[in-house]
């Protein structure tokens, strides 16, 4: 075996949540590319069936389960629909997440509460249901968190709190579930993702976040996918409990909301 062969993934299976579109549908099309199986979940079963497509044409099977992961049974049905669809589960993802900036004054219980369990609680449900296939699998687990969990920036407070969490959360299933299953997760910087859009399309926010970046762009889906695909393959055999930061070397947020002092 070559040192390239050991990127392939073939004959794993993989679980991707949020993969309609962004990180998700990257991460799912790369481990597809590399030789993997691939269950792919969102909201939008539109989007998902042209990933699934897309899969099927690197001659994978795909399976499509629509859903709100926010909804925690929904997350085991998905994991056993995966199971007996695909057979078995080697790899999860769980890249769904997010939350709308919010001045410090307007975020509430309710939101707060919100974003860590669309980040955080999620991860570890998803995760939890799959912990036997994984384990009798030697399997692994990539977790998408964001350099907002270790920098700070106005208007992001509880998106970067939950994002610390997830972080943390990473190494916390990595102690519990060695030696068998290898868990890592990917600190995620500007990418160019419909969660950006709306800023993208103005000129002076897209300049001020290039400039801000010290490699002087703004990342794209497939950029965070590779790294995915390294974490999920046996190239990365000998890496658990680690935080890989693919954020173009930023080391304060790139995007300042326009919140004034108080």
């Amino acid at each position: 075996m070559s040192l390239l062969d050991r990127f392939r993934v073939d004959n794993k299976v993989a679980i991707v949540t949020g993969a309609g579109r962004g990180i998700g549908a990257a991460s799912a099309l790369a481990l597809a590319e590399a030789g993997a199986d691939v269950a792919i979940t969102a909201r939008s079963a539109d989007q998902l069936e042209e990933i699934a497509t897309a899969i099927r044409g690197f001659g994978r099977r795909a399976f499509v389960l629509p859903g709100d992961v926010n909804k925690l049974d929904f997350l085991s049905e998905f994991a056993n629909a995966a199971i007996e669809e695909l057979g078995k589960i080697d790899i999860v993802v769980n890249n769904a997440g997010g939350s709308p900036p919010a001045a410090i004054t307007d975020v509430t219980a309710k939101s707060f509460e919100d974003a860590f369990h669309f980040n955080v609680t999620t991860a570890l449900a998803l995760t939890q249901a799959c912990i036997p296939q994984l384990v009798e699998n030697h399997g692994c687990v990539v977790n998408i968190s964001s350099m907002a969990g270790r920098t700070a920036a106005r208007g992001l407070t509880q998106y970067g709190v939950a994002k610390a969490a997830l972080t943390h959360l990473t190494r916390y299933l990595a102690t519990d579930l060695n030696p068998k299953v290898r868990v890592n997760g990917i600190a995620v910087g500007s990418t160019a993702t419909s969660a950006l859009e709306t800023v993208l399309v103005m000129p002076e926010i897209r300049d001020a976040m290039i400039a801000n970046t010290p490699l002087r762009f703004i990342g794209e889906p497939e950029d965070i996918a590779l790294g995915v695909l390294y974490l999920s393959s046996s190239a990365a055999r000998y890496v658990t409990g680690k935080i890989i930061e693919i954020d173009g070397g930023t080391e304060s947020s790139t995007l300042e909301m326009p919140i004034p002092d108080f």
